[in-house]
């Protein structure tokens, strides 16, 4: 065994070695060469502040008591530093943008830059952090007992714990007093503490791999011997409840612990030096998670199975080097354990001083004084240090005290979950902070509130039960016997694990109410540009526009407070470094917004954003344009843009209305002047015939003495003429029907060479008379064309007679073919008369427009046909062309589709030697 003495001996050595390193540490980043020390390497060791003493021995000791519990403690930052991308770059890259100081400091600035939010998220991180400091203190005291030979003797007395866990809390304060508050900036790098917890990060999991390589391969024989010695003596590492609620719980607890945890947002965000180490430390802190943990389950099982009945779990990293004479081991495992949490308390303590005194100390100075100090503003720096280094020891006092108080508390993970399940009452906030725009900051301090309170009442209190009988008397009974209110069983709901039941409670009340707020409440000017500058700090990259000053601001006010705050030379160099982009001299620098807003992120680096913004509204005199005022004058130009908009976009459909218009105006003229020349042509046509037959009637009504066969050959002539005149008016009525759709129509499967063969039969007396021959080429056999038959064979002997009438060639002729191409059924009706001249083919299927033949042969008709033939075949959903003939003559083109079921069933007919010979009279 070794003496006290000499342990304690070993720690302020170790502690010495600590102070050599920090110092250099600073004296490099100073020297400039702190290249080493920005690197992402050191960066990864720093964040293994994670690991503290809990980690180190109380890991073992929940492994023992849990099974496979332990491992939720790495496995949610694991979670977290793997996607890495989703919360740690956004609060890394706002960290910087805003110089956000703290986790507090992160909260205030989101929502409004609210002092209320960040003196309560203060006082949460303080009284969260107390226990996890007493862990430490308690795992220090602990560890020395054990390893020390005083322990044989009967071991150190209460009063002697007392004494030491006294004097290791004073050596921490001091060792964080002179490297943890060197400088007013809060936002710059403690290149030199990082140093140090780098180091010793190496130290703790090279002692903590050194203990596990031993019990496994030194004395246990291996992982397999271990664990088949486990299950003979009736030990399992599992139970039915292990991946159960406390599993879930523990995990949610340490995957917010990682981000809300006071000492690991210092060095995860406010020490990050590169927003790329954090693809460094994607992978290589849960490597170092990973190394932490391999060995812890081996030890657990192997001290359970050899040490005595009654051994302390959390102290088998210690006690199993020592049961085998290994006492150096046993020593630089106790130097592990040490470094575990000197590294804890340091960090911490620097994260809280720095918001106390930020967010407590800062605004009751700037609300008590009107002059901010004198002279270069040494004053205000001095406080700002003084109240920082006062801050760290009674931080201190207060987990010492905590230490005291429950000094009967055995297991070290206990006391830790205490802390987790404090700081976890940050998380709804945070997450509302990075990616709900309207989250509002009653909101957050409501549901930060009632959160906090729900924990201190079933979690926090109770961790007091064995030192107050009247705190024993609240547990069992409920306040005032209020049975639904007991810490442990909260509104009824009993028989629930106590870890689980608080965490429940407390992060569901909070995110509720955190919802619930912000829906019923509204944002201030501030709130939103500061939700806009959070939610999107990957896509905007413009200042924090949070004051606009105007009247009697002048540049010496401004240098005059910043020189206060940050001192003399580094306000020069901010001045001039300012005056030198806009290429003025310093004094003509105007105090514009820019300067207003840089300044004010400088100032929050040094005072947190709440102080800063308070700061320079009480110092900066003049007209003040709020930023209320500035959003309002944004969203009159904003509305006066919207209002131009609307106006361009009713203009272009005012100009598209008028276009169209004009068009509508074009083609009711056109249809003007077809209805003129549609009535003038019905006048005409209807005037020929009526003056034949007023014309014969005359002269039937006044000769008497005309013959009888002349009688009957006027006779004849009117009822021709009436005929034909009753022909045109029928004509008419049948295309305005057609073109009106007011006449029923109904389209049956029919075979199309009927209609066909019925125009050749009615046509065949015209050809005969004409002695003109009929040439049938390629017809089609077994076709189906949806069509009404009448209608068809009379599409099919307009054209027939139309080409046997016009056509005046010396052998003339009229071919006829069909077939089918595709899905269509094609007739193609073509004469080798005097065609149709090229101006008047477009006008060939238009009423009244009969069209100018070549030749000078002219007959007499009516111009409807082709209008209604054109009418008809449109009907039954085909086409009527007019196509290029063979030579001089015209070609009609008449296109019909096939009945789908018929498409497929094409054959073709052989012609028959009369077809070839293309004779008919």
């Amino acid at each position: 065994m070794l003496s006290a003495n000499f342990v304690i001996f070993i720690a302020f050595a170790y502690v010495c070695l600590l102070f050599v390193l920090a110092y250099f540490g600073d004296k490099r980043a100073r020297d400039g060469n702190a290249g080493f020390l920005r690197s992402p390497l050191v960066y990864t060791l720093s964040i293994s502040v994670y690991c503290t003493s809990w980690t180190f021995y109380g890991a073992v000791g929940s492994a023992a008591r849990n099974g496979l519990e332990f491992l939720t403690i790495y496995m949610g930052p694991t979670l977290v530093f793997v996607g890495w991308w989703f919360i740690l770059r956004k609060l890394v890259r706002i960290g910087r943008t805003q110089r956000i100081t703290s986790v507090a400091d992160l909260l205030s600035s989101r929502f409004g830059k609210s002092g209320r939010l960040a003196v309560l998220v203060t006082l949460i991180a303080v009284i969260g952090t107390t226990p996890y400091i007493a862990l430490q203190l308690k795992a220090i005291t602990s560890s020395i007992r054990v390893i020390s030979a005083a322990d044989v003797a009967g071991g150190l007395s209460s009063f002697d714990d007392v004494t030491l866990a006294l004097g290791v809390a004073a050596g921490m304060a001091l060792f964080t007093i002179l490297f943890g508050t060197r400088n007013v900036d809060a936002k710059e790098q403690h290149h030199g503490v990082v140093a140090a917890i780098a180091f010793e990060a190496v130290i703790k999991m090279l002692a903590l791999l050194a203990v596990g390589i031993f019990v496994v391969f030194g004395v246990g024989g291996g992982f397999e011997e271990i664990y088949v010695r486990a299950v003979d003596a009736g030990i399992s590492i599992h139970s039915e409840d292990t991946f159960g609620p406390r599993w879930v719980a523990i995990l949610v607890l340490s995957a917010a612990a990682v981000l809300c945890l006071p000492r690991q947002f210092q060095i995860t965000v406010v020490e990050n030096s590169n927003e790329d180490h954090l693809r460094t430390a994607g992978w290589a802190f849960p490597t170092y998670l990973l190394l932490m943990s391999v060995f812890t389950m081996p030890i657990a099982l192997y001290g359970l199975t050899t040490l005595p009945n009654g051994s302390n779990p959390d102290m088998f990293v210690l006690t199993l080097p020592l049961a085998t004479g290994n006492t150096w081991l046993a020593l630089f495992a106790f130097i592990g354990g040490f470094s575990s949490a000197t590294s804890m308390i340091i960090v911490a303590t620097i994260a809280l001083s720095i918001m106390v005194s930020n967010h407590i100390v800062m605004p009751i100075a700037l609300s008590s004084s009107e002059t901010l100090g004198t002279g270069d503003g040494r004053g205000v720096t001095q406080l700002l240090l003084n109240s920082r280094r006062i801050s760290i020891a009674f931080v201190l006092f207060l987990g010492f005290l905590y230490f005291w108080l429950t000094g009967n508390s055995d297991a070290l993970a206990a006391i830790g979950l205490i802390s987790f399940a404090g700081v976890a009452q940050f998380l709804p906030a945070m997450i509302a902070a990075l990616y709900w725009r309207d989250a509002t900051v009653k909101g957050a301090i409501w549901a930060t509130l009632t959160g906090f309170s729900v924990w201190a009442w079933t979690m926090f209190l109770p961790s007091f039960g064995s030192a107050s009988p009247w705190i024993s008397a609240i547990m069992e009974h409920g306040p005032w016997g209020i049975t639904l209110l007991r810490p442990e069983a909260l509104f009824g709901l009993e028989g629930m694990d106590p870890l689980v039941h608080s965490v429940f409670w407390s992060l569901f009340l909070n995110s509720a109410i955190l919802i619930l707020v912000s829906i019923f409440t509204s944002q201030s000017t501030l709130e939103r540009v500061q939700a806009t500058l959070f939610v999107d700090v990957f896509r905007r990259h413009s200042a924090d526009q949070s004051n606009f000053i105007r009247g009697s601001a002048t540049v010496n006010d401004l240098f005059f407070v910043a020189q206060r705050i940050l001192g003399g030379e580094r306000t020069y160099a901010l001045f001039e470094g300012f005056a030198r982009e806009r290429g003025v001299p310093r004094g003509d620098v105007e105090p514009n917004p820019e300067l207003i807003g840089q300044l004010e992120r400088e100032l929050a680096g040094s005072i947190g954003a709440a102080s800063a913004h308070v700061m320079l509204s009480k110092v900066v005199s003049g007209n003040e344009v709020s930023l209320e005022e500035v959003m309002q004058i944004a969203d009159e130009t904003q509305q006066v843009i919207e209002y131009s908009q609307r106006l361009e976009q009713t203009s272009e459909e005012l100009r598209n209305t008028a276009a169209q218009l004009q068009e509508a105006n074009e083609q009711m003229r056109k249809l003007d002047q077809q209805k003129d020349e549609f009535l003038s042509q019905v006048s005409h046509e209807v005037r020929t015939p009526m003056t034949s037959i007023r014309s014969f009637a005359e002269i039937l009504l006044e000769h008497r003495d005309l013959s009888g066969d002349q009688r009957t050959r006027f006779t004849s002539t009117i009822h021709q003429e009436s005929l034909r005149l009753t022909r045109l008016l029928d004509e008419i009525l049948d295309l305005s029907a057609l073109e009106r759709g007011e006449r029923e129509w109904v389209n049956a499967p029919i075979d199309p060479n009927i209609a066909i063969a019925r125009a050749i039969e009615v046509c065949e007396p015209l050809l005969q008379q004409r002695d003109m021959q009929l040439n049938l080429g390629e017809t089609v056999a077994e076709v189906t064309v949806a069509a009404d038959p009448d209608r068809l064979a009379q599409v099919f002997i307009n054209l027939l007679s139309n080409a046997i009438k016009y056509n005046d060639d010396a052998n003339p002729y009229v071919r006829l073919s069909a077939s089918v191409t595709g899905k269509d059924f094609i007739v193609h009706i073509e004469d080798n008369g005097p065609g149709i001249d090229v101006s008047d083919q477009r006008l060939i299927f238009e009423k009244f427009s009969r069209g100018r033949r070549r030749g000078n042969r002219d007959e007499a008709g009516s111009g409807l046909g082709l209008a209604i033939s054109y009418q008809i075949i449109t009907r039954m959903n085909g086409r009527l062309d007019l196509v290029s003939g063979r030579g001089r003559g015209a070609c009609f083109r008449v296109t019909l589709p096939l009945v789908p079921a018929e498409a497929q069933k094409k054959k073709r007919r052989p012609r028959s030697k009369k077809d070839q010979q293309g004779a008919v009279d």
